[in-house]
């Protein structure tokens, strides 16, 4: 006989459902999510196995991010639940989503809390390894970092869009980067048109100058090339102009700080990221420092919770689904819409970089982007990105490190 515990998991509370072998339920209830709610469960599962000495318990929940984290790391670490061998999963949504579809039965906690159960019983779950809390812990730095990036890139999509307003010839004429400290502190002043047209060269050029500490090599060549632009573009009514200097401005300084907060974000992965035992399999790979690294590993956790390489590719999202049918196949095999986002953010961004360093990550990326007329850089990065996790998984799984003569 074996016993299933199916929890919903919510922001304040649990339903369970305590479902043995036989679809036979034995108890179903809702509990507080808090350490009062968790040790109940806790405690039936040991009173319902002093009864039937169960020869399996699994409990399982949806992967709720915040919500299911405290209830299912108490339970997997709880000493007497691992001494009568019970096995905590915490498994895809869409995945128990797709067998209560299979029901036509009313949407309530209590009845998703059976059918967790349900799924449980028939065996077809995939078996996770909860993370230990150093992986938990860097796994909070590297996805603060990657929506932190993505806040980043919005910011200069707007910035840019209302940059076009106030000077359109702007980004095509300056050949330094419009998101630079000194552009940046240009626009962060709210100056006008005319009062940046009306300043002199010297006085603009040392401004630059200051505000970039001495990096551009020809700070008046910089000011000329700003300055006519200025003449080249259309000029705004003073209501408009005033409105889009404010947002500029306030742009300005919401890039600056978030490049403030990632600076600090790295520094923070760095740190933690040196004390595992990992860490030097990764950055081994050229191309790999250690933010990327750090961003693999805290999603992956322990390599053991992956049977192959191939399950480690469909967890990130680089799973392509083969159709077949008779004696036809399809060619066009789209990718997989579901997976990790952040471990794939990872992997791309790691091989993006490992392409420019290792020769043969550089061939393959090329070979790749020719195959196709469109799309080409963002495929072949992918295609390259999946290859990277061949590598990965090896040197994770060996605790080796890298050697361009042991490619993968």
């Amino acid at each position: 006989m074996k016993l299933f515990v199916g929890i919903d998991v919510g922001s304040k509370k649990l339903d369970v459902c305590f479902l043995d072998s036989e679809d036979t339920r034995l108890k179903e209830e809702t509990l507080s999510n808090d350490l009062n709610g968790a040790n109940k469960i806790k405690e039936n599962i040991l009173a319902y196995n002093g009864q039937s000495h169960y020869e399996k318990i699994v409990v399982g929940m949806e992967s709720t991010s915040v919500y299911s984290f405290h209830p299912s790391t108490l339970l997997d670490n709880d000493k007497d639940l691992q001494r009568i061998g019970v096995e905590v999963v915490v498994q895809n949504p869409k995945a128990i989503h797709r067998f209560k579809g299979l029901f036509e039965e009313d949407k309530t906690d209590r009845i998703d809390a059976f059918r967790i159960a349900d799924f449980l019983r028939f065996g077809r779950y995939n078996k996770t390894v909860i993370k230990e809390e150093k992986y938990v812990a860097l796994q909070r730095l590297t996805r603060s970092r990657y929506q932190v990036i993505q806040q980043l890139t919005e910011c200069k999509q707007h910035f840019l869009e209302n940059l076009y307003y106030k000077c359109n010839t702007l980004s095509n004429e300056v050949d330094t980067s419009i998101f630079g400290t000194a552009m940046m502190e240009l626009f962060a002043d709210s100056l006008s048109l005319d009062d940046i047209s009306n300043m002199e060269l010297e006085e603009l050029a040392l401004f630059l100058q200051g505000k970039g500490k001495g990096r551009f090599r020809d700070p008046e060549k910089l000011a000329k090339t700003i300055k006519k632009a200025i003449r080249d573009s259309y000029r705004l009514g003073k209501v408009v102009q005033h409105s889009v200097d404010m947002v500029l401005a306030t742009y300005a300084r919401l890039v600056q700080t978030l490049k403030k907060q990632i600076k600090e974000l790295d520094k923070g992965i760095k740190a933690l990221f040196e004390i595992l035992p990992e860490a030097q399999c990764l950055e081994s790979v050229p191309g790999i420092g250690p933010v990327y690294a750090a961003g693999i590993i805290a999603e992956i956790g322990q390599i053991e919770r992956f049977e192959t390489q191939a399950q480690l590719a469909k967890y990130a999202g680089l799973y392509w689904k083969r159709s077949q049918s008779g004696d036809f196949e399809s060619e066009r095999t789209p990718r997989i819409k579901t997976g990790n986002q952040y471990l794939r953010y990872y992997l791309v961004e790691a091989a993006n970089s490992v392409k420019r360093n290792e020769p043969v990550y550089h061939e393959y990326y090329l070979k790749k982007y020719k195959e196709v007329p469109k799309y080409k850089h963002k495929r072949a990065l992918v295609m390259t990105a999946r290859k990277l996790v061949r590598l990965v998984d090896v040197l994770l799984r060996n605790h080796q490190l890298y050697t361009s003569e042991r490619s993968v």
